[in-house]
């Protein structure tokens, strides 16, 4: 079956969820969450997106985001996915892939979303 495409509305935010493959750690110390954000800072400035926040978990990360690009949101986490599996995968010594599928994003449609991923993040 093919896949859906995805809704994207340049200038509006999305909660974005990326996964650990089966779950499994994707950062195991501080230099991982350093590399992971500086990785993150530049894949945004190239494709235009913004952070509003983000939350990186041992095994997931959350972000919200706004892309102000049709295909600012995709290109964004291709960029940083790529750096940071070769990473990733170079200093842990091992290969293949790092993460559970396609990322899953959802746009924020309202200011009561919006208030609730921003205070998630902030727990």
């Amino acid at each position: 079956m093919a896949r859906l495409p995805r809704i994207i509305i340049p200038g509006q935010p999305q909660h974005v969820i990326v996964r650990g493959n089966n779950r499994s750690e994707i950062f195991c110390c501080d230099a991982d969450y350093r590399f992971y954000l500086e990785k993150l800072q530049a894949a945004c400035k190239k494709h235009d997106c913004q952070v509003h926040a983000y939350v990186l978990m041992t095994n997931h990360v959350h972000l919200l985001i706004t892309p102000f690009t049709e295909i600012g949101l995709s290109k964004t986490l291709q960029m940083l996915g790529r750096y940071y599996v070769q990473y990733f995968n170079y200093c842990y010594q091992r290969t293949g892939t790092l993460w559970e599928g396609r990322y899953k994003a959802a746009l924020i449609d309202s200011k009561a979303y919006l208030l609730t991923c921003i205070r998630g993040y902030a727990e």
